[in-house]
């Protein structure tokens, strides 16, 4: 199960450096906003190696391979009916992202969670390198939570393999330092989430903050009431109390959960 596992996260890696540096390029070209890069960029993707490699290490299966473990046991309420395979696919896709959109809002709302969750909000700039920007013990419980909705759900494989690349090119997007053509931007963001609706919750007014919590499909905060739009010109990114060059070190970032 592990080899299943490993198989799904190193093509998974491999669609991400290639969008990557895809997003980078343009935001190179046509940034939205003026952006730092630097010792920030370093520290951002510095965290991104240090949450692989730990989730690599401590969690056993990750998401594929505990989808393959449950369907090998008949865990999980879809491996107890029989249902198309491109029903079971949009089925996990769409679940997951659900599943998702309320941890995220948790993180938001408990205190704990919120303690890791700020490493994210605490970066100043927005651009692709953000969406590298969590704690390792955020992306640790981040996986597990997600590997329990999949037994829980006996989430078909190829589904959760495809939501999992999916969802992570569409945090690169969301997080890209760009905008959609002006054309484009609303019929858009009536299906996914585009980087200006998600831009909003790395503002530094909390209500603001507090919204826009979906990364794939953008109805979840529509359907439960989270949805803000505005415009992007008088927009301040990140929090209040670190509007200035700590986020951009390693070990501040590493150790703002801990302090008080």
């Amino acid at each position: 199960m592990d080899a299943i596992g490993t198989s799904a996260e190193l093509y998974a890696l491999g669609a991400m450096a290639g969008v990557f540096a895809l997003f980078a390029g343009i935001e190179l070209l046509v940034p939205a906003r003026s952006t730092p890069r630097g010792k920030r960029w370093v520290t951002n993707l510095a965290l991104f190696a240090i949450d692989t490699l730990a989730v690599r290490l401590l969690v056993p299966l990750l998401m594929v391979g505990a989808a393959a473990l449950a369907q090998d046991r008949g865990w999980g309420l879809f491996n107890q009916v029989e249902i198309p395979q491109w029903a079971g696919i949009i089925a996990a896709i769409v679940a997951m992202d659900l599943a998702l959109f309320f941890q995220h809002w948790a993180t938001h709302r408990i205190p704990l969670l919120w303690r890791l969750h700020k490493v994210h909000h605490s970066d100043p700039a927005f651009d692709v390198t953000t969406a590298a920007r969590f704690h390792p013990i955020e992306i640790m419980a981040s996986m597990v939570f997600k590997m329990a909705v999949v037994v829980a759900l006996g989430l078909p494989v190829w589904g959760v393999f495809l939501f999992e690349l999916v969802f992570n090119l569409a945090t690169l997007f969301t997080h890209a330092n760009f905008a959609l053509p002006k054309g484009l931007e609303t019929p858009v963001r009536a299906v996914l989430v585009t980087p200006d609706m998600h831009r909003i919750h790395h503002s530094a007014i909390e209500r603001e903050t507090n919204s826009n919590y979906g990364t794939l499909l953008s109805g979840w905060d529509r359907l439960f009431g989270t949805y803000v739009g505005k415009g992007q010109g008088k927009l301040t990114i990140g929090l209040e109390e670190y509007q200035d060059k700590r986020p951009h070190a390693l070990g501040w970032s590493l150790l703002l959960p801990f302090r008080k």
